[in-house]
């Protein structure tokens, strides 16, 4: 392994200030973009984020900053993208350098609004990186934890098994552990579809159903992302491996989990809107519901639960109504 390795992230937000945070403790050196001069120059002299998992400290000096994303793209040989789907690809439309040699990771949980894809397929198709230089990092893992130095797991996915070796060593530490798997494409659907059964789950808190309640839809859930994953990327994985239940299981119960809140806030009668106002933040399961709902229409899986959220978030169709038909589906 290449002791000079440089690997930087893309992202100025909580899980791009948690990988950072992952970084500094194996790496003398990190690679940061962030497009706000006012937060790189508040870090170097608080050595904290301010807007992001404020309880995190830095070493300034193992910070390699930039506000221009090529200076960054140069500088390293591993990129680690870590902004909201929508907004990948205004983020790309900046770059100007070559990327053909670069190897780039994913660590977003959705899908490119202007492409319909994964964020990977995404890299593939509008940058030319080949797929053997395109990898996704999925959970279960929630960056407030990895801020409190909880014990967290990380699953890190390639069809380069090498070069998921040498992230996962890059990320793992004290209170992070790390595997591989070749399921590049499994995986960052699982970690897309998780966000859209978090909403759920936190629609029906909001409603008033309870944990009994709770319980059962989380295990329609993992059987309904194993129906639509085998519909779009039919291999051999097992669904209960940590990537994918694990991931879906945080998502759906944490009180970290911004999903579950967005739909906690849904279920009690806020619109999309107010809901995204008062957050404050994005809820990556309301732009994955409508693509997931897209693909769907063309594979053609049993999704009742992606469907009961798309008629509640994009047709406006009545919360309670919606939730009483879906428990008469679910067993």
């Amino acid at each position: 392994m290449r002791s000079d390795l440089k690997v930087a992230v893309i992202g100025g937000g909580s899980w791009a200030t948690a990988i950072v945070k992952m970084l500094c403790e194996n790496m003398d050196e990190v690679g940061w973009y962030m497009r706000s001069h006012y937060i790189i120059e508040h870090i170097k002299l608080n050595k904290h984020n301010p807007n992001y998992l404020s309880s995190a400290y830095f070493d300034p000096a193992k910070l390699h900053f930039s506000e221009n994303i090529n200076e960054i793209i140069t500088y390293a040989d591993y990129i680690i993208f870590a902004v909201p789907s929508v907004y990948v690809q205004a983020e790309l439309d900046k770059i100007t350098v070559p990327m053909e040699n670069k190897v780039v990771f994913s660590a977003i949980k959705g899908i490119v609004p202007e492409s319909g894809l994964i964020v990977g397929e995404h890299f593939h198709e509008k940058l030319k990186i080949p797929f053997e230089n395109i990898g996704v990092i999925t959970g279960p893992c929630h960056a407030e934890e990895v801020a409190m130095e909880r014990l967290s797991y990380l699953t890190i996915a390639s069809q380069d098994a090498a070069k998921a070796e040498i992230l996962a060593s890059k990320l793992a530490g004290r209170y992070i552990k790390t595997k591989i798997s070749d399921d590049i494409i499994g995986t960052e659907y699982a970690a897309m579809l998780k966000n859209i059964f978090a909403v759920a789950a936190g629609i029906a808190h909001g409603l008033g159903y309870g944990d009994n309640f709770q319980a059962v839809l989380m295990s329609n859930s993992i059987r309904e992302m194993k129906r639509f994953i085998k519909k779009v990327h039919k291999m051999k994985r097992n669904i209960n491996n940590s990537a994918y239940l694990g991931d879906l299981l945080v998502t759906g119960y944490s009180t970290f989990s911004r999903n579950r809140m967005f739909g906690n806030m849904i279920g009690k009668g806020y619109t999309v809107k107010s809901a995204m106002m008062e957050m404050s933040m994005v809820a990556e399961g309301y732009y994955a519901t409508k693509s997931a709902y897209r693909i769907n229409l063309e594979n053609g899986a049993h999704t009742p639960i992606i469907d009961t959220v798309y008629r509640i978030l994009y047709e406006n169709k009545d919360a309670k109504n919606e939730f009483l038909q879906l428990t008469d589906i679910l067993n």
